[in-house]
């Protein structure tokens, strides 16, 4: 990595634990010429500040390759898989089980209004 840190790269022991989750190249096709870290890190940049594609800065890979794999991980599931593989390491580095064995839903109602139905409606004036 030849630039200047952002707050939103991946640290060096980071990128050893998800190194080893990120799909090879397609068989039979070109050679990756996208330096695998420095497109996590752009991915990062761009969910972390909430920026457009087209603003990604230039030193990191070409947007659009940044896209294209962003694209293809989440629709392939590498995304869901990565998260729930560290998930799991670090739920087992905590003492617990890899998978969680029960889960808490939290749900809250709030009233909209005191009148309901067309009953209460006010009717419009000729």
């Amino acid at each position: 990595m030849d630039r200047k840190a952002y707050p939103s790269d991946l640290s060096a022991s980071e990128w050893e634990l998800m190194a080893p989750y990120i799909p090879d190249a397609e068989p039979g096709g070109r050679r990756r010429a996208a330096d695998m870290r420095e497109v996590l890190n752009a991915i990062f940049y761009v969910l972390k500040s909430g920026i457009q594609w087209d603003m990604l800065p230039h030193d990191f890979p070409p947007k659009g390759t940044v896209y294209h794999y962003y694209n293809t991980w989440r629709k392939d599931g590498t995304g869901q898989g990565l998260n729930a593989a560290l998930r799991g390491e670090l739920r087992q580095e905590m003492g617990r089980n890899a998978m969680p064995s029960a889960g808490i839903a939290d749900s809250q109602s709030v009233k909209t209004s005191v009148k309901g139905g067309d009953a209460d409606t006010m009717q419009a004036s000729p």
